[in-house]
């Protein structure tokens, strides 16, 4: 916890103090720091806190990661600025003002409320850093547009910052030199950290919001002040706000999974289009909106509205800026859109604050969230998803919610983004790069990795695929390579795409009626490219192929929104359009249930004292158990495996306590040595004797072991210890069918076995890849251990193990 906060403050600190020392010195004729220099080093920094705050934000919620969020993006659009003014691109009489102070007014504004906010909840260190940083931005902007004011001023803030890094420092050294007994106040991170945990707990809150909002506010900026007279023009000085504001936006849309917030995270992946199109746009004057982007952003609104209602009226504000957008010729550059820019900019202000303060603050500034919830427990139609699983996948759980819905929106936009005509004299750059290649393509990249860390391996590859088709079309096209000189090359790059897509269009037979036709459609696009390269494309084609892909998309992306917000299917996805015994044959009886529930683990308790047979996770591999106190359970899993008899099942206990009454039958040495093994993953083959009938084996006993031995462990996993508790001893197997490769993850437990198991306990990854060592004790009253097989634990550390014991 201290790594990641220390380092987060030391490094606003170092970078304060570069600042302080270029103002310092700006007055001079040779500023100490070249401006290039001096914009390296800030991207290298805002590199540095954003991966501290990002760090820090997996284990609580706090102000300091949006401090450092924030004053991330600030110093990167602000280094590469620097980098454009020392490279000689800024020249002209004022440029490096114009440039500038867009992003000055946002984040005084920005870091203003944060300071705000971090006195009234008591965050003095960062509230004084974020005041500081503030009124040092306040006063730059003075500074261009005064001669009273001079730069002294801003470097004196900056010092600020500088001495409370030090206070800070001073602190934490002083903390552990003293071991815990002498803490400053306000650098007491243990404290902090409590208190943080007890308010995480108290519901799911979407922590990345507000620095969402944040670089709304800055993309609003750049154009809302060319409006107000602020600056004087719009030009490529401006570009590297709006793309770090983009390429940022694409990170907190990420993040925003990870907080399990579908709806906002799918916001921030739209408003992360605007972004990069306004960026374009001031590359190059040529403006082609998507009137299809303002319905999409509708439909949001109307959902998001349903979760939170101030969040949807903000979204409404985007719906008129993309309408002024679609009705103005030259978009960026009108009065209409700047002005809606302005109100952008002050609602986003305003929700920064009412999000911050609502997630730090024990008194709450109402939002109208339980209003509709309230208000749709009365309907019998409509009923809201929400509980503890509402983002569980069905094979276990996923760190991300689903991203589905952004992937569809994506190929919604791209495919109409295709039918733009070219005009050869303009570069193509605004409209291929921000619809197709940024939209089609990376963010569509971005929800097939969402979809395959959620075990949706189909759907992943397919958005995988389509989202290279898109990027590798729209570079082609925007380079001019997708001329008449290289349509043969081109040919033969769709037709594999094509033959790829068709193994995907096979394989959705098996997956729903929806996705069958989103795939299919796509081919029909594939093949409008592969006849336009070879120059054979029928009038019209194009657009028929396109429109039918969007309508099915559009379609898709409805039914993956109803699904995330309501329970049922008011939009299904379909059935299986072919539906085989053995393919997906488990989906009605196995269930699949996350391991970090206690719920979870009682349920799979009572299933095996059913007589039921599961796959769980243990400190390796998974395996498959039974109740050793169930014969037909402990038949069903030897059959269920065609388990071989060179290989028997073993028995697993949570403790010793449990082979207590039972001591007397084992030798001290057998029995120390077993003490001081366990728990691990180390399996002791002991010899078989009467001790068995104590833990109420019965009939079970004829499946575990050999008829001389018995091989017995204590996992070291909580997981399957409580379920042992809960249980009593169970018999275990490795959860895959003789010979073939340990099994490593839930879903490979759900593909070897299928229907086989009544349940899967799901918890991701194994933390080992390798299995446990099975050590032969049958002779270890003669000093003598054998190894059946070495696993995860060498034979050297075994030895260690038994010596001690011996000398014991």
């Amino acid at each position: 916890e201290s790594l990641h906060s220390s380092i987060g403050l030391l490094g606003i600190s170092a970078g304060s103090l570069l600042l302080a020392v270029h103002f310092y010195s700006s007055p001079r004729a040779a500023p100490l720091i070249p401006s290039t220099a001096l914009g390296v080093l800030l991207l290298i920094l805002s590199a540095l806190l954003a991966y501290t705050g990002i760090r820090r934000s997996l284990r609580n919620a706090s102000l300091f990661l949006s401090l450092c969020l924030t004053i991330s993006v600030f110093w990167c659009g602000y280094g590469v600025v620097f980098i454009l003014g020392g490279q000689g691109v800024l020249n002209d009489t004022g440029d490096f003002r114009n440039a500038l102070v867009p992003g000055l007014v946002t984040f005084t504004l920005a870091l203003l409320i944060l300071a705000v906010v971090g006195f009234l909840c008591r965050e003095v260190v960062l509230a004084m850093i974020a005041s500081a940083v503030s009124l040092a931005s306040a006063h730059e902007v003075a500074m261009h547009y005064s001669t009273a004011f001079g730069s002294s001023a801003v470097a004196c803030n900056y010092m600020i910052v500088c001495l409370v890094g030090g206070y800070f420092a001073l602190g934490r050294i002083l903390y552990f030199l003293t071991k815990e007994k002498i803490a400053l106040p306000g650098t007491d991170l243990a404290q902090k950290k409590t208190h943080e945990q007890i308010q995480s707990t108290s519901g799911s809150t979407n922590h990345f919001a507000v620095t969402g909002l944040i670089l709304n506010m800055l993309s609003a900026s750049v154009f809302g002040c060319r409006l107000l007279g602020v600056t004087s023009k719009l030009f490529i000085g401006q570009v590297p706000w709006l793309w770090a504001a983009g390429i940022y936006q694409i990170g907190i849309c990420i993040l925003s999974y990870r907080a399990m917030d579908v709806l906002m995270a799918t916001f921030f992946g739209f408003t992360s289009i605007l972004k990069f199109a306004g960026g374009y746009c001031l590359l190059y004057p040529v403006w082609q909106f998507l009137v299809v982007f303002s319905i999409l952003f509708v439909v949001l609104a109307l959902f998001l509205t349903l979760n939170c209602p101030l969040d949807g009226l903000y979204l409404l504000f985007y719906v008129a800026y993309c309408i002024a957008l679609a009705c103005r010729p030259k978009g960026f550059f009108e009065d209409g859109p700047q002005g809606v820019d302005v109100a952008i900019f002050v609602a986003s202000a305003l929700m920064t604050l009412i999000h911050l303060y609502n997630v730090k603050a024990s008194a709450k500034i109402p939002t109208g969230k339980g209003a509709v919830k309230a208000f749709l427990a009365r309907s019998s139609f409509l009923k809201l998803r929400e509980g503890a699983d509402l983002h569980t996948p069905y094979l276990g759980y996923s760190k991300y919610a689903d991203a589905e819905v952004l992937g569809y929106a994506c190929s919604v936009l791209a495919s109409f983004a295709i039918t733009v005509t070219g005009d050869p004299q303009a570069p193509l750059a605004t409209v291929v790069i921000p619809w197709v290649v940024v939209a089609g393509g990376i963010l569509k990249l971005l929800g097939g990795s969402v979809a395959f860390a959620r075990g949706k391996t189909l759907e992943s590859s397919a958005f995988i695929l389509y989202a290279v088709m898109w990027i590798i079309w729209g570079f082609a096209r925007y380079g001019g390579l997708y001329g008449t000189t290289r349509s043969f090359h081109a040919a033969v790059g769709i037709i594999a795409f094509m033959l790829f897509n068709g193994f995907i269009v096979f394989c959705t037979l098996f997956l729903n009626i929806a996705w069958f036709f989103y795939s299919l459609t796509f081919l029909l696009i594939a093949v409008s490219f592969l006849l336009e390269a070879i120059h054979a494309l029928p009038a019209g084609y194009d657009i028929a192929a396109t429109v039918i892909f969007g309508l099915v998309s559009f379609y898709c992306f409805l039914s993956a929104l109803f699904n995330s917000v309501f329970e049922g299917s008011c939009l299904p996805m379909g059935r299986p359009i072919v539906q085989l015994s053995g393919v997906g044959g488990g989906m009605t009886k196995c269930l699949h249930l996350p391991a970090r529930k206690a719920s979870s683990v009682k349920r799979i308790a009572d299933i095996l004292k059913n007589g039921g047979t599961c796959g769980i996770p243990t400190d390796t591999v998974y395996v498959l158990v039974a109740a050793c106190n169930r014969p037909d359970a402990v038949e069903k899993a030897h059959h269920s495996k065609r388990q071989a008899q060179d290989r028997p099942m073993s028995l697993w206990i949570s403790s010793l306590k449990q082979l207590e009454p039972a001591k007397h039958l084992f030798t001290p040495l057998l029995w120390d040595f077993m003490e001081a093994a366990w728990p691990s993953p180390i399996s002791l083959v002991v010899p078989r004797g009467e001790w068995v009938d104590f833990l109420g084996m019965k009939d079970s006993a004829k499946y575990v072991g050999t008829p001389q031995s018995i091989a017995i462990r204590i996992p070291d996993c909580s997981v399957t210890t409580h379920l042992i508790d809960l249980v009593g001893p169970i018999v275990v197997t490795s959860a895959n069918p003789t010979g073939e490769a340990d099994t490593t993850h839930h879903n490979q437990v759900y593909a070897k076995l299928g229907d086989k198991v009544d349940a899967v306990l799901c918890d991701g990854p194994s933390p080992e890849n390798i299995a446990s060592t099975v050590v032969d004790c049958t002779k270890i009253d003669s000093g003598n251990i054998g190894f059946f097989r070495v696993g995860i634990i060498p034979k050297s550390q075994v030895l260690q193990i038994l010596e001690q014991v011996q000398k014991k």
